[in-house]
Formats: C-alpha cells, sequence, structure tokens
C-alpha cells in the first residue's frame, strides 16, 4: 500500500485531501507544520508528500520539500506542492527546491488525483 503524507497547516485543507484520497487504497498520514512533516516523513518513509508551501513555524514549504529530496534514507519521495501561489516564480521556487508537482489551490478533488496518478507513472 502506498503512503501518502499530507502537510498543511489548515486542518479543513488537510480533511478535504483526506476525504479525496480516502477511495483509493493509500495509507495516509497528516501534519501541520514542517518540523512534524520531516519527524513523521524519517518514521513512515511516504511515498508520496502533499506539500503546503506556506506554513508557520521556521520551516516552510520548500525548505521541507529541500530536505526531503536530499535525504537518502527517504528514497527520494514524490512531491507535490500545494499553494495558493501561482505565479510563474512560484511555480518555479518549487520546482527549484525538488517538487515533482505544483498544484495552485483552489484546486479540484478530480485534479488532485489526476496529478497523484501522474506521479505514480513517473516513479
Amino acid at each position: 500500500m502506498k503512503k501518502i503524507l499530507i502537510v498543511d497547516d489548515h486542518v479543513d485543507i488537510r480533511r478535504l485531501v483526506r476525504m479525496t484520497l480516502e477511495f483509493e487504497s493509500y495509507e495516509i498520514f497528516e501534519a501541520e507544520d514542517g518540523a512534524t512533516a520531516l519527524l513523521l516523513a524519517e518514521a513512515v518513509r511516504p511515498d508520496l508528500v502533499l506539500l503546503d508551501v506556506m506554513m508557520p513555524g521556521e520551516l516552510d514549504g520548500l525548505d521541507v520539500c529541500r530536505k526531503l529530496k536530499s535525504d537518502p534514507m527517504l528514497l527520494n519521495p514524490r512531491v507535490i506542492m500545494l499553494s495558493a501561489r501561482g505565479q510563474a516564480q512560484d511555480c518555479s521556487a518549487g520546482r527549484q527546491a525538488g517538487a515533482d508537482a505544483y498544484l495552485v489551490k483552489p484546486f479540484s478533488p478530480l485534479q488532485l488525483i489526476d496529478v497523484i496518478a501522474q506521479q505514480w507513472e513517473h516513479a
């Protein structure tokens, strides 16, 4: 069973994403900030991380993405950045941090499912 880590400081977004993915056979984990996300990623080694860009605390989503991608113990999980920032420079910053895809909020459940399916094709 594939493992997905949802990282967002808004509980409503995490709930929406979880509800969208519950119809698939995924093991789902949640974190509300970057530091918790990194600890949880080390513990569960997710196949995919859905990662908010703007989060409170020391680490934003770009920092977390860089750390996830540079940690050889995590086996290079796929990372989909989720952000309300949809400008070209925002998407570019996500790619430079190592994100495999960038999804702009608000997104539809079908968009999310499609983007995740594309990541499995490239895994």
